[in-house]
């Protein structure tokens, strides 16, 4: 995605919110008429612009007091850093004392529909581009990548709220405006059948020049994740819904895990072969361009030069610990020291300082307070810069495999879901399981699940599709939580009032 954010001014061409927003602007039609929708350039700059609300990552500020107060603060397996506790907005969402009135999830509500209006755009308006001007290959991809980005994104919101509004035209007078919510059977119909339509399109791989770009490969691993979540709802039809998700991950080809973990989240190594959607940024500032953002300060500890807004928990801690220093390295899962620093041996070798270029005790002195190694550059220098460029793995193909095992032992097929889990172990440098029942599987991929992920925002979702969120977080301590009001966000205030 080399160029995925390039022309970002014409967002302004192609944004819209939520229902209240929608009349109070421009039609995006008015303002480029006779100036747009004319030929292959105008069409992928207008695919931009619906790349570009990902994660609200063209926001360098928004993107991470956005995505991970709303998606990590809910884990047992993450605690709010000391800076974070300044902020009543997000220590309501870990406390699940939150209203819906709660600025950050009304944020993330808003950027996501701002990319499904984008993607039905792109859908509504590419049959205007003259054929001259774009061939039949190139606006089938187009399509394909923008029914991709709408499912991403009905996906998302639906992951977070019980009923969401599924929209699939493209807004241009106020009778569309007005629609029910949709129960959660329609919005993973719609999901389904777009991630389906674009993966029978999509490229296996694209060219070095659309690197980060939705793949078939990608709406397949969408597409078994949507199947797998779907089978734990609708148990009447568990058995279906886990056969497509097993199709559909069946079909991820081309990928292998990468032995260098820590690497994929350090900026040192970006779509690497384990990589399958991704989110880009880039050191570039030619012409104004600016795909950076502050990640690096939020995750990092103030120990590190980072702001403390989030560190792992005890859970997260106890797990990583729990079967003990077995790995082929003498030491614990490898995982462990890729994803936190903590006072270990490991971290206090001298002769190969690993904690931006010293030691953990040069940096904590006697303290022993574990933080996120995830997502923070691997030396000091880059750490002090302002601005980081380390790309986000969104799905991997680790996540592949433990959902393989898992929709395998849930369909009974347990010794085939085995192989899956050790392929994992392996490049953790930890030994096979030893158990083989369905109960000693179930119990693997979950325990696998959380080493694998912290950070990546898998795990209340995990936690909920078990239906242990209660348990789990009232044995870290996190007693607020009521399934009956926080399994799902409320629909936010503003959307409510506008409606």
């Amino acid at each position: 995605m080399n160029k995925i954010f390039y022309l970002l001014s014409i967002i302004s061409l192609f944004t819209i919110t939520s229902c209240s927003d929608y009349l109070d602007q421009q039609s995006p039609d008015q303002l480029t008429s006779g100036n747009f929708w004319r030929n292959k350039a105008d069409a992928e700059s207008a695919l931009a612009a619906t790349y570009s609300q990902l994660e609200a990552a063209v926001d360098e500020w928004a993107f991470a007091e956005v995505k991970w107060p709303v998606e990590a603060y809910r884990e047992d397996i993450c605690d709010l850093g000391s800076d974070a506790l300044n902020y009543q907005s997000w220590v309501e969402l870990s406390t699940f004392t939150y209203t819906n009135g709660n600025p950050q999830f009304t944020t993330y509500w808003r950027l996501n529909y701002r990319g499904i209006s984008n993607a039905n755009q792109v859908i509504d308006k590419l049959p205007q581009v003259p054929a001259a001007n774009l061939n039949d290959a190139d606006r089938a991809q187009i399509e394909a990548e923008a029914r991709f980005l709408r499912a991403y994104y009905h996906m998302k919101l639906l992951l977070n709220w019980d009923q969401i509004y599924v929209r699939k035209k493209y807004i241009t007078k106020e009778s569309d405006l007005s629609i029910p919510l949709s129960t959660r059977a329609e919005a993973w119909d719609f999901i389904t059948s777009e991630l389906k339509a674009a993966a029978a399109v999509l490229p296996a791989k694209q060219s070095t020049d659309k690197t980060g770009r939705a793949t078939s490969g990608a709406a397949n691993s969408y597409l078994g994740f949507a199947y797998l979540t779907r089978a734990y709802e609708e148990t009447a039809q568990k058995q279906a819904f886990l056969n497509e998700s097993l199709t559909a991950l069946n079909k991820v080809q081309g990928y292998d895990l990468v032995k260098d973990y820590v690497s994929m989240f350090d900026g040192t190594a970006k779509n690497t072969r384990e990589s399958i959607f991704e989110l880009q940024f880039s050191e570039t500032t030619a012409n104004g361009a600016f795909y950076r953002n502050a990640l690096h300060y939020w995750m990092a500890a103030a120990e590190l030069g980072g702001w403390d807004e989030i560190l792992p928990s005890k859970v997260l801690i106890n797990e990583f610990k729990k079967e003990g220093k077995i790995a082929t390295t003498g030491n614990y899962d490898t995982r462990f020291y890729s994803t936190i620093f903590f006072k270990d041996p490991y971290f206090n070798d001298p002769s190969n300082p690993l904690v931006l270029g010293t030691t953990y005790d040069d940096k904590f002195g006697d303290t022993d307070k574990p933080v996120f190694r995830k997502f923070i550059p691997s030396t000091q220098e880059k750490m002090n810069q302002e601005f980081t460029a380390i790309n986000v793995p969104l799905m991997r193909y680790s996540n592949v495999l433990l959902m393989q095992a898992e929709v395998l032992n849930e369909l009974g097929r347990t010794p085939e879901a085995i192989p899956y889990i050790n392929k994992v172990r392996n490049r953790a440098d930890m030994p096979a399981m030893t158990g083989t029942t369905a109960s000693a599987v179930k119990a693997q991929i979950e325990h696998e699940r959380i080493l694998e992920f912290p950070l990546e925002n898998y795990r209340f979702y995990d936690l909920r599709r078990w239906g242990k969120t209660k348990t789990a977080l009232d044995a870290a301590g996190r007693t607020g939580f009521d399934a009956a009001k926080n399994n799902f966000y409320p629909i936010p205030l503003t959307e409510l009032q506008a409606n």
